[in-house]
């Protein structure tokens, strides 16, 4: 048996493995790397956050991504050396938290590796009818593992994709083992470039348990605060936005918009929800000589009334009360004070954060990568049933050597 093969087959015999998950989100704010220690697999997964940390990319890379990131036209030789620089930058970040944290490379079982999203393309974006769904995360898997040393998985979305997904949200899985609860009704909401939250109900159903990208998160308010102030990149405590008003004719047509009439699930990104989607609702609202402190209180208030209209249709199309959900967020908008206020005014439900839960918010999703490189190595059958949440394991493996 190939040695490498081997490693694999005594990892999955483990009684708990430490997996490394890795998470860069659509605001390129960094790489967040969890070492987790799991035992079990499906709703009998168990897991520890032994160590978590975020690091920022510098402007350098930001700048580097932003050539591709949502474009449809780009170097594509560009894009090919940045799906190598990118893996091995994000390797040189696991070996310098390793050392940070005191820890040998052979003690980690395996890496998770989400990458950096550079294109979401589901199909009612792109409209080509011969096409089907489709994403790229950039990020090499094998150049990871030869630089740390560590088994890894990666590209988990293509799977998806190819089991009649959307490559999005994958949050369910994590969401499902960890967080359903028999009795409490939870939202499992996640702001970050795009919002999206998953609907655990009390009765702990997979088949009526599902995931969704409600629209913008934080990606359109950061976006316009990169352009309007250089020296942030995004509103820290809703500081501006907060001497803003919002502008109502501007909102509602930021909510004209097709994709808030679909049903569930749904996903989407920046390639819909950018500066021009910003920019022709402004030319058609008449409203081209906003202030940038009323633009970014219009663009707040955007994504709370879209996150809780989705929400609120959600509760709608159960047998239970929106007032009886119990809200969990997580992600950089989690941070918003004008959005999270706006949030609890919009709905009459109770409000917490996944700490509450036990799991670092800051760390919640490269957690969910190290679960599903778990259930790829060690997980049983699990069957999701409906929902258009296919029950595939998910992530390509490179082998160090």
């Amino acid at each position: 048996m190939n040695k490498n093969i081997n490693a694999l087959y005594q990892i999955a015999q483990k009684q708990s493995r430490k997996i490394i998950g890795l998470m860069s989100g659509t605001s390129l704010d960094g790489l967040d790397i969890a070492l987790c220690e799991i035992s079990g697999s499906g709703v009998n997964t168990e897991v520890k956050l032994l160590q978590f940390e975020t690091i920022d990319y510098s402007e350098e890379i930001k700048t580097e991504i932003r050539k591709v990131f949502a474009k449809k036209t780009i170097d594509f030789q560009h894009l090919v050396l940045l799906n190598e620089w990118i893996g091995l930058l994000h390797a040189e970040m696991i070996n310098e938290s390793l050392k940070k944290w005191n820890i040998d490379s052979k003690e980690v079982d395996l890496i998770a590796s989400h990458g950096q999203t550079v294109l979401h393309a589901p199909k009612f974006l792109h409209q080509q009818e011969k096409f089907p769904n489709a994403t790229l995360q950039i990020g090499d898997g094998d150049h990871i593992a030869v630089k740390t040393g560590i088994i890894t998985l990666s590209d988990f979305r293509q799977k998806h994709v190819a089991a009649g997904g959307e490559g999005a949200p994958l949050a369910v899985y994590g969401d499902y083992f960890l967080f359903g609860k028999e009795g409490e009704n939870r939202i499992m909401l996640n702001i970050g470039g795009i919002a999206n939250f998953t609907y655990l109900p009390s009765a702990i159903n997979a088949e009526a348990t599902f995931v969704t990208d409600t629209g913008p998160g934080n990606t359109l308010i950061d976006l316009f605060v990169k352009h309007y102030f250089l020296d942030k990149s995004y509103d820290k405590d809703a500081e501006i936005a907060k001497q803003g008003i919002v502008n109502q004719s501007l909102l509602e047509y930021l909510k004209d918009n097709s994709f808030f009439k679909q049903g569930f699930p749904k996903t989407i990104g920046q390639e819909l929800f950018g500066f021009d989607y910003v920019n022709i609702a402004l030319n058609k609202s008449g409203n081209t000589t906003i202030t940038p402190q009323d633009l970014l209180a219009t663009l707040t208030r955007f994504s709370a009334e879209t996150i809780a209209e989705a929400i609120q249709f959600a509760a709608q199309n159960s047998n239970y009360k929106i007032e009886d959900f119990k809200i969990y967020i997580s992600g950089g908008g989690a941070k918003n004070p004008l959005l999270v206020a706006w949030l609890k005014e919009l709905l009459p439900c109770s409000f917490f954060k996944s700490d509450d839960l036990g799991i670092n918010s800051d760390a919640k999703e490269a957690i969910l990568f190290a679960i599903l490189a778990n259930e790829t190595v060690s997980g049983g059958d699990f069957n999701f049933g409906t929902n258009k949440i296919p029950s595939v394991t998910m992530g390509k493996i490179s082998m160090p050597d």
